[in-house]
């Protein structure tokens, strides 16, 4: 996938983080895209909204896919290095690749999609960033229940 179609990619999913965190959740956001770039679904982090602690970003972006056979062929973007869950669950369907926009905030379990012969691209995408230090800043106790902390 070039360069230009990932960035592009990833400002979707940050639009998604931003949706979230002006709802007043947590901003992580997520799509799902073909190897061309069409988008098929899009999600963003539910978790404090729905008062449901599986509504990942990434989750709710597979949730709105729904049902599909072509996973290894899809690309799942997210805007920050997904958590077990969120690997894991990717790791279940079989991603094609994951991109993700930064880990410095949050180092997840991206080596379960390494080890399951998943691409993983990291952008250290500077909206990411500030998206999830403002996030830190602001409300740390929500960042806090969020990873079980």
């Amino acid at each position: 996938m070039e360069k230009a179609l990932r960035h592009a990619l990833m400002a979707q999913a940050r639009a998604e983080a931003q949706l979230g965190w002006q709802e007043g959740g947590i901003p992580i956001g997520a799509v799902i895209a073909t190897e061309s770039g069409e988008v098929i679904a899009r999600g963003h982090n539910l978790r404090v909204q729905n008062g449901d602690p599986t509504s990942h970003g990434e989750t709710q972006c597979i949730r709105h896919a729904g049902r599909r056979r072509d996973w290894g062929e899809l690309t799942l973007v997210t805007t920050l290095s997904p958590c077990p869950m969120c690997a894991g669950t990717a790791v279940l369907l079989g991603f094609k690749r994951v991109l993700i926009g930064e880990r410095r905030s949050f180092q997840g379990a991206e080596s379960w999609l390494l080890e399951a012969d998943i691409e993983v691209d990291c952008l250290d995408d500077p909206g990411c960033v500030q998206l999830m230090q403002r996030m830190l800043s602001e409300k740390p106790d929500l960042w806090l229940e969020d990873i079980g902390g």
